[in-house]
Order: C-alpha cells, then sequence, then structure tokens
C-alpha cells in the first residue's frame, strides 16, 4: 500500500489519440490491421486503406466499441492521384502497404517491378505530400513508414521489394529533416519477418528459388539471419508504430526503429 511518505513512482503515460486523424494503408490484413486497431484504441479517427472490401469491412466490426473509429476508405494505390487525395487532413500517416514477389533479377517480370515500385515507394510520396500541409498548418505530425530488415540489408531474388524499401528509407529521413520545424515527425519501423499472409504466400516461392522444400524455408531460409528464432506478430509491429506517435517520440525523428530479432546485430 503507497503511504505519504512512500509516493509512487512515474507514471508511464498512456497514448492518447483523441481528436487525431490516422491514416492506414494496406489496413486490411497484417501489420496493417493491427495498426490500425491500436490506433483506434488510443482514440483515432482511422482512415483504414486498401483495396480489398471485404477485409476493410471484418475490420471495421472488429473495431467496434473503440475509443477511435475505423473509416474504410477502398483505394488501389496505384491510383496515386487518389492516393494523395486520400491523405488530405490527416494527422498521422502510417505507409504499410506493400507486395512481394520472389524471383532472380533476370526473371523478374518488369511489370511487377514497376508495380512494387509504385505501391511501396512512389504512394508514400504522394501520400507525405497530401498529408504535410495540413500537419505543417497546426504544427505537428506523425509519419510512420513501415519498412523492413530489408530497408537496411539485401536478400537475394527480392529486388524489388529490397529497391522499394531502401527507397522508402530515404524518402522518410528527407521528410523528417523538412518536417522538423513544422512539429512533424518522420521514422520508419523495420520489423523482420512478421506474420502475416504476405509471408505465409512466400514460403512457396522461397523453396522453388532456393531448391528446397518449403518446410524448410522458414528455418534456413527466412530465420537463418535471425537470433531470436521466430516470427514477429503484427501486434508487436503496431505498439512499436503507436510508441512513434506517442509523447516520449516527439525527439525521435529521420531513424529506424529496428525489430529484427537481432538480424543487423551480424
Amino acid at each position: 500500500m503507497t503511504s505519504p511518505s512512500n509516493p509512487p513512482g512515474p507514471q508511464a503515460p498512456t497514448l492518447d489519440l483523441g481528436g487525431r486523424t490516422a491514416l492506414v494503408t494496406g489496413a486490411a490484413g497484417g501489420i496493417g490491421r493491427a495498426c490500425a486497431l491500436r490506433l483506434a484504441a488510443a482514440g483515432a479517427k482511422v482512415r483504414a486503406v486498401d483495396r480489398d472490401a471485404a477485409g476493410l469491412e471484418e475490420l471495421a466490426d472488429g473495431a467496434r466499441g473503440l475509443p477511435g473509429g475505423v473509416e474504410p476508405h477502398v483505394l488501389d494505390l496505384t491510383d496515386l492521384d487518389a492516393a494523395e487525395l486520400a491523405a488530405a487532413g490527416t494527422d498521422i500517416l502510417v505507409n504499410n502497404a506493400g507486395l512481394q514477389l520472389v524471383r532472380p533479377i533476370e526473371e523478374f517480370p518488369p511489370d511487377v517491378f514497376h508495380t512494387v515500385l509504385t505501391v511501396m515507394l512512389e504512394a508514400p510520396f504522394r501520400l507525405v505530400r497530401g498529408a504535410l500541409p495540413h500537419m505543417y498548418g497546426q504544427g505537428w505530425g506523425r509519419i510512420v513508414n513501415v519498412s523492413s530488415v530489408h530497408g537496411l540489408r539485401a536478400s537475394a531474388y527480392k529486388s524489388a521489394y529490397v529497391a522499394a524499401k531502401h527507397g522508402l528509407e530515404g524518402l522518410s529521413k528527407t521528410a523528417a529533416l523538412e518536417g522538423a520545424p513544422h512539429g512533424v515527425t518522420s521514422n520508419c519501423v523495420n520489423p523482420a519477418y512478421v506474420r502475416t499472409p504476405l509471408v505465409e504466400k512466400q514460403l512457396a516461392d522461397q523453396a522453388r528459388a532456393h531448391g528446397i522444400p518449403e518446410e524448410r524455408v522458414l528455418a534456413e531460409v527466412l530465420l537463418q539471419d535471425s537470433a531470436v528464432k521466430r516470427l514477429i506478430e503484427p501486434e508487436e509491429v503496431a505498439e512499436a508504430v503507436a510508441y512513434l506517435c506517442g509523447p516520449y517520440a516527439s525527439f525521435v525523428t529521420g531513424t529506424s526503429l529496428v525489430l529484427d530479432g537481432g538480424w543487423t546485430a551480424h
């Protein structure tokens, strides 16, 4: 029991995003869904952007009763003008949407390379561009780019994904430098392999590329360089995203928050 002579220690601040509007891309599943729910739980009104209408409706149902709310916004991010318009008026922008194809460079379809760069690099640029006027006007904003360990390290057979994530790191740092005088932070969150449909779909591709059975891919390929031999849960990534929006992260900008189980410690 606490007495006047033994006061409680300092309390960790709760994340209160009441009155804030957040936009999360790729929100219908995986990391995006977890981020949307976490920010809505903190009181933010979340614009959930995805091309999967059914997935967005399931997300909205799952968010009922949370302090904030989730507003489904069906959008294909290859429509860059629409993406920029969708970001207007947002206080928090979480660039999360992504796609993956595992192929050697000489076999990588150029049209897929173009699409990956459009969704994962050009669309984030347009979303940031659309969000900044409002953020600058109020003197506060948070940009969180869900990058990857592949924004810091390369892996074979992932030319488009690695190129896009490396580019996203540079875009995030530039936004941090430009946004600092206006109270806007910009950071990346860099997970290793997360338990998402995107990773699950890689198993067959990786097995084919490396010439090994699919059941060996997780241990021998995906987790080979990780000291912690497990997949990350989407909720763990969402908590890192939430931290960057919180009261103790106002001095954190232009950097990458790495959740890679020790991968980059090598």
